[in-house]
């Protein structure tokens, strides 16, 4: 049995989260009732019309690992067995289902890769549910479609705890693109598990694959493909996680950016009717998804981390039907003419009648000498369940005073042995959060070091070794013997994407929205290119919440129906 790196179930359910969120951290085991509930005749009646009867003989997959999820099976006759198989052939138990059950995981809501095996134990009869009819249920079926929910959330998360029907990562843990691979998964929610490369099972398959040390880190797929030291893209081209993009397709709504403001935008317009497609380059949340906990956010008076509530908002807008693709570089947007069209850097093409810019702000990098060659190598810009383990009972330096990064010395304070957080001004008062500022001061491992800045990164033959001061501490100090580093330093707008537009910015990159471009008061988000909206951090005077972004991606589809309305009005009258 290869000994694979093991995830703790709360950080495995704090994961998960990313896509799906249902409860606050509990044990599963005390939850396998709504997991795998059983329905009632009456219940499967009320299903019938959301799909056909199939029937699969004795040993005859109804699904595979790997491949396209056909939706969800209701079973009526028969057993099922639910098994993993990795793609070096290890096969482990999930469990057996028979009649009046139900066989899926989130991951159906838009027809994904199934993540286990499913085989015919017995003749089986069973009522299939595609995707897109399944959805339909969700919304029909209001009190039926919220315990089906609860159970397809639930399995991902059990799923992710397993490491079930994902990709084997065999890497050194000091490796920044094994770093990057796992961050990826794990904030898109997705089952893996992490072989060191140290490991004789590791050597084993090191040596089958004829893998060099520049092939690192390797990547086995469920299907058996292995790919060498792969782009964030290729491994998710290669899990399924991407759509098939139809360039000659015309969406009402194109998104950049799955924050909480692209999702926002995505939710109501998808459940309003309209065609809608979201793209971003990495994950679901943007830089709130990256937060470990949001104490603030109206109506969670316990709490909710980043992902929990990006996790919600994306299962919600693949509930109401909205296309996501992730990850997507937005390479430029074209608006000279209409429909309006987004570029990729793929090479590929999304058309669309309204564009909305919900791309947010990419972390700023501080001027030091050498900061590149220690990225996912001792420098981190978030800190997830990751960054956390890598850096646990050591020392680490904090450099930030806002909101995310007060939320993140609470979070990384439970791991590390010590944190050193490095602010220029004298105090937090100014930009954080007075909740936080409490926090802090009540955490026993933190010390606050105020009027001080880096000077210098300081590296040995593994990386990161210190982090040198620009002036020495009141003690003397000159420097902090650390190998983790974390920069909540603030973002710049994420905007050099609309240069090929004439959509107008200010002069630090940020959007302007309310004027239109013969300088009559428009809409609040609208920019100076009809059909084209800007929201949440990217705009110019956006309030940098997350409440915020939320209320703006709901308040720019009233502006997108009223755009769609006049559209539809003036071909009406073309045609006449």
């Amino acid at each position: 049995m290869l000994s694979t790196e093991e995830i703790p179930t709360q950080e495995a359910v704090g994961q998960a989260q990313a896509i799906v969120a249902d409860a606050p951290f509990s044990n599963l085991s005390t939850r396998m009732h709504q997991m795998f509930p059983q329905l009632t005749c009456a219940e499967i009646d009320r299903l019938r019309r959301f799909g056909e009867v199939g029937h699969w003989e004795a040993g005859e997959l109804l699904f595979e690992t790997g491949h396209t999820g056909p939706g969800m099976f209701v079973l009526l006759e028969g057993r099922v067995k639910v098994y993993q198989r990795d793609g070096i052939g290890r096969e482990v138990l999930i469990g057996e289902h028979g009649a009046q059950h139900f066989l899926a995981e989130v991951g159906q809501l838009s027809g994904r890769p199934a993540l286990v095996n499913g085989m015919a134990l017995t003749a089986v009869d069973a009522l299939l549910i595609p995707p897109e009819r399944l959805r339909a249920l969700l919304v029909a079926e209001a009190e039926l479609g919220e315990r089906i929910m609860r159970a397809l959330i639930l399995r991902r998360v059990s799923l992710i705890e397993k490491g079930a029907g994902g990709p084997i990562l065999i890497g050194s843990s000091s490796d920044s693109r094994l770093v990057s691979l796992q961050g990826f998964l794990s904030r898109n929610g997705h089952p893996h598990s992490v072989i060191d490369e140290r490991d004789e099972d590791a050597l084993r398959l090191i040596e089958q694959f004829a893998a060099q040390q520049e092939d690192m880190p390797l990547v086995i797929c469920p299907d058996g493909s292995v790919l060498r030291h792969p782009s964030m893209p290729e491994l998710a081209t290669c899990l399924g996680l991407l759509p098939d993009l139809d360039n000659s397709h015309v969406y009402d709504v194109a998104i950049v950016g799955a924050g909480p403001a692209g999702l926002a935008t995505a939710v109501y317009a998808a459940s309003e009717g309209l065609s809608v497609i979201v793209l971003d380059s990495r994950a679901p949340g943007g830089q709130a998804g990256a937060s470990s906990r949001i104490e603030n956010y109206l109506g969670f008076p316990t709490g909710i981390s980043g992902q929990a509530l990006a996790g919600r908002a994306f299962v919600q807008a693949q509930k109401f039907g909205a296309h996501v693709a992730i990850p997507v570089h937005v390479k430029a947007l074209h608006c000279a003419e209409s429909p309006h069209r987004l570029e990729l850097k793929c090479g590929g093409q999304i058309s669309a009648r309204a564009i909305v810019i919900a791309s947010g702000a990419v972390y700023r990098r501080p001027a030091l000498e050498g900061l590149d060659r220690f990225d996912g190598r001792g420098v981190y810009y978030w800190a997830s369940p990751v960054e956390a383990k890598l850096c646990k009972r050591q020392e680490v330096v904090l450099v930030g005073g806002g909101n995310s990064a007060g939320q993140a010395i609470v979070y990384l304070a439970t791991h590390a042995a010590k944190v050193h957080v490095l602010i220029r001004r004298s105090g937090f008062e100014a930009t954080m959060s007075r909740y936080l500022i409490d926090r802090i001061r009540s955490l026993p491992n933190v010390i606050v070091h105020p009027n001080s800045e880096i000077g210098r990164l300081d590296a040995d033959e593994t990386g990161l070794a210190s982090v040198g001061l620009k002036k020495p501490l009141p003690d003397g100090t000159d420097h902090i013997d650390t190998r983790h580093l974390f920069l909540f330093t603030g973002a710049d707008p994420n905007t050099d994407w609309l240069r090929t537009c004439g959509v107008e910015l200010d002069e630090k990159g940020f959007v302007l929205t309310g004027t239109s471009a013969d300088g009559v008061s428009a809409c609040d988000l609208a920019t100076t290119v009809d059909g084209i909206y800007a929201i949440g951090d990217a705009r110019a005077g956006s309030t940098k919440r997350v409440a915020a972004a939320v209320g703006e991606g709901a308040a720019v589809v009233a502006q997108i129906h009223q755009l769609l309305a006049v559209s539809a009005e003036e071909a009406v009258a073309l045609g006449a």
